[in-house]
């Protein structure tokens, strides 16, 4: 067990639960929890001589401030490339056309398990390692449930994934390779994750959820904290995120936050929140002006199916943490997806379809001014082009 504890506490109700259990939720609400855990700031300077991982940011990660002191789960995960993507070349109209602003890349397809969900995926692990459970379960439409498989693997924890019907072979494939078995669920994402939470309150189970579990937020905010060491301890103008359940854009508003609260930044940069059009319920909320959707959103087919998810668990938090930023939502076709994979493959990125979703919105909108970052968050390896 945690021999130093945080705590869990759930955002709606105040309930708290110690983070030493495995409990997965809060027990009133059934919602999903926060981690009561403050951070001390980050020495950019002596980033120079640490561990070449996700890890190197202990004072802002909870589980490297706490005893046992032993080697943490890792597969190398961070320190991922940042590259140019604009000015375009010959481009007449769109981002960079106009020379307003610049476009920059996060190459976060290129992490171990090929997609930027190993940096929640490792600091679960860990949990789930000193936890001990009977097995680890989780729910994903790939991307996640390869990233937990393997971190299991190497934490040599047993692993179990619910995936839906229709996730890619190619991530079936590589999920089963590490060892974890899955659980194919008829239907779409959404019953796949009502599948896996019916099966999480049995005994002996830690529920490795990238939703329901903060620590996979303290993770995924890396991502920002790699970026102000990339530039030097500042922050881009503006951040564009995909948006599912939002677990990235959260834990890059919670690493803004932390980078802004120990005045190791100035300003903020916007969040500019990128939905799928055929499923957009955050979009349609926040240009409607509502806390959070009303309703699950009807589920269409998408080629971005890694954020087709009609009712995301932490909804009111994404909205506001856009809302807060002065930031926006913008939606992307489908032409306009498999155009921006084209484009990427083209520029010698190979990039799936969900991970292309941003460079579709920022190529379909006017340039921002100032500098602009995006992440590719998943290997086209895993998927193929778009058909």
């Amino acid at each position: 067990m945690l021999a130093l504890m945080t705590a869990y506490v759930c955002p709606r109700c105040q309930v708290h639960a110690p983070a030493s259990t495995l409990t997965w939720c809060c027990p009133r609400c059934r919602g999903p929890w926060d981690l009561e855990f403050t951070g001390a700031p980050v020495s950019l300077p002596s980033l120079t001589s640490r561990v070449n991982s996700l890890w190197r940011y202990e004072e802002v990660l909870p589980l490297a401030t706490e005893p046992p002191q032993a080697p943490h789960v890792t597969l190398g995960e961070g320190r991922t490339p940042l590259i140019p993507l604009t000015p375009l070349p010959g481009a007449g109209t769109g981002a960079g056309a106009a020379g307003e602003g610049t476009v920059s890349a996060k190459l976060d397809f290129l992490m171990p398990t090929l997609s930027f969900k190993d940096r929640g995926a490792v600091m679960l692990a860990e949990l789930a390692r000193r936890l001990a459970p009977d097995t680890v379960l989780a729910d994903s439409s790939g991307n996640a449930g390869t990233a937990i498989a393997a971190y299991c693997a190497r934490a040599g924890l047993d692993c179990a994934v619910y995936v839906p019907e229709g996730t890619s072979a190619k991530k079936l494939e590589q999920i089963r390779a590490h060892g974890a078995r899955t659980v194919v669920v008829p239907g779409d994402r959404e019953a796949t994750a009502r599948a896996a939470r019916a099966a999480a309150d049995a005994p002996g189970v830690f529920y490795a959820s990238h939703v329901y579990n903060p620590h996979f937020l303290h993770g995924t905010k890396t991502y920002v904290y790699e970026l102000w060491e990339d530039l030097g301890g500042r922050l881009p103008d503006t951040l564009v995120l995909p948006v599912g359940n939002g677990t990235l854009l959260l834990g890059a508003a919670l690493a803004v936050e932390e980078l802004y609260g120990h005045g190791l930044v100035e300003r903020r940069p916007a969040l500019v929140a990128v939905q799928a059009e055929a499923v957009s319920p955050l979009a349609a909320a926040f240009h409607a002006g509502a806390a959070e959707p009303a309703a699950p959103a009807a589920v269409r087919p998408t080629l971005a199916e890694g954020i087709a998810i009609p009712a995301p668990p932490r909804a009111a938090q994404i909205l506001r943490a856009v809302r807060a930023s002065g930031g926006t939502f913008r939606t992307v076709t489908e032409d306009q997806i498999r155009a921006a994979q084209l484009d990427l493959a083209r520029r010698g990125l190979y990039v799936e379809p969900t991970g292309v979703a941003c460079w579709a919105a920022v190529r379909a909108a006017p340039a921002r001014p100032g500098t602009t970052v995006l992440p590719l968050c998943g290997a086209g390896a895993k998927t193929g082009l778009a058909a």
